[in-house]
């Protein structure tokens, strides 16, 4: 089974929390705190792989979580780091993500590695909080806590040339033809229903991966059909040979045909619509008049194409000078990454911590937000080192400050969750 597309949910590990400990051993008087760092949690890396050729797996296995990292101890031992997860993908998948449908990277080549959701940091002990006028803290810093996300992969296959055309032009037929592989092969519209690979070894010619697409119908570039689907498999592609059929026995002209298409590769990409094409006239051997292909190649001359041949994927007529051609093409045109326009591109942000404050009643302030309960979860407000620790932060942070702007009076009160106090100039 080819599955192109995979929703899945990542997170990375928990940091540590610091360890809260003081030395207490024989003959040593006054020992003082020796509580170590937690640990980092584990990231997920996503990793391409040559050896997988679908998504497959993703269709089973859906929610990816990594290793926490270890609490710390005493005697200023450090939380073990969690292990990075990594996760396998084929070459040539693009990573969005899924609520902004932002694309965060591309795994074109073998080996590319992306940290998709990196691993919280573990939290300090308490003997990171140890200074000439706090000698015995009471306190520790919790770990950050690690990221997560939906994500969404799109396999967008690696080849050096694609098959274009309506269905039923023979595209199957050709690639059988050129190369080993076995598609799906009958006399009836959309016998392909995923997209096929394929290797040309011809003598004299560089190898180079030929794909045949699915056949692209009116409306392709809108979501018609499957059009959206298949449409993403040629975006790598170097080089499109545009497959028409030129007996027209089922009553189709091939040049309408032609602009359909390339209209329809247009409107999803203007990119792809200004690849470089070969136009393969398919079917000659059962085309009665040799007019109609002589008119069909100069209203495509006329049009600025002049790389036509006239073949038979049937019979083998002109295959051979055709795929010698794409080769030649091929050294030409340069190999180049997918390009990803800066309104595309998924910035991944420092996790930060924030805080609102708001004035309920005329004496009350509250201040309310990750920052508060990260600095709530890490004191001892019982604890008169920890309680002076606690107001430093908020000094430093800026808050007194900002609650100055809003008009704090001496013994208003500050309502930071569960904790108040009063506030004193």
């Amino acid at each position: 089974m080819f599955i192109d597309t995979a929703k899945i949910f990542v997170k990375s590990g928990d940091g540590g929390n610091g360890a809260i400990s003081f030395r207490r051993e024989k003959y040593v008087p006054l020992g003082g705190p020796d509580g170590g760092d937690g640990g980092n949690g584990g990231s997920i890396v996503l990793k391409a792989d040559k050896n997988m050729t679908t998504l497959l797996d993703f269709s089973y296995h859906r929610k990816f979580v990594a290793d926490n990292g270890g609490k710390g101890e005493g005697s200023k031992c450090y939380g073990k780091d969690g292990e990075n997860l990594i996760i396998k993908v084929p070459m040539g998948t693009i990573v969005r993500d899924f609520e902004s449908n932002k694309i965060m990277c591309d795994l074109a080549h073998d080996g590319d590695t992306y940290i998709v959701c990196r691993g919280g940091k573990g939290g300090k002990g308490n003997c990171k909080f140890c200074t000439p006028t706090r000698q015995a803290p009471d306190f520790a810093e919790p770990g950050m806590p690690g990221e997560e996300r939906f994500i969404k992969l799109e396999l967008k296959l690696l080849a050096d040339v694609g098959l274009l055309g309506f269905p039923n032009v023979g595209k199957s037929t050709l690639l059988s033809v050129v190369s080993k592989a076995r598609p799906k092969i009958a006399n009836y519209h959309f016998t392909t229903l995923k997209p096929n690979l394929g290797v040309v070894s011809l003598n004299g010619i560089q190898n180079f991966v030929i794909a045949d697409i699915p056949g692209i119908i009116e409306g392709a570039s809108e979501g018609v059909g499957l059009g959206l689907d298949f449409l993403r498999h040629i975006e790598r592609t170097r080089l499109l040979i545009h497959v028409v059929d030129i007996s027209g026995i089922e009553g189709r002209d091939p040049l309408e045909d032609f602009k359909r298409i390339n209209e329809e590769l247009k409107n999803y990409s203007i990119k792809l619509w200004d690849r470089p094409q070969i136009v393969a006239a398919n079917k000659c051997d059962m085309l009665f008049d040799e007019e109609v292909f002589e008119n069909f190649k100069k209203e495509l001359n006329k049009m600025g194409y002049d790389k036509i041949f006239k073949i038979s994927a049937a019979t083998n007529q002109g295959v051979e000078e055709l795929m010698k051609e794409a080769a030649k093409m091929l050294t030409e045109i340069p190999v180049k990454d997918l390009e990803i326009s800066s309104d595309e591109l998924f910035i991944q942000e420092e996790k930060r911590f924030t805080y609102t404050i708001q004035k309920q009643g005329e004496d009350t302030f509250v201040v309310e937000g990750s920052f508060v309960d990260r600095l709530l979860n890490s004191v001892n407000v019982n604890d008169p080192d920890s309680l002076r620790y606690f107001h430093k932060v908020l000094r430093n942070k800026g808050i007194f400050d900002e609650l100055k702007e809003m008009g704090v009076q001496d013994g208003d009160t500050i309502r930071l969750n569960d904790f108040e106090f009063e506030f004193l100039l």
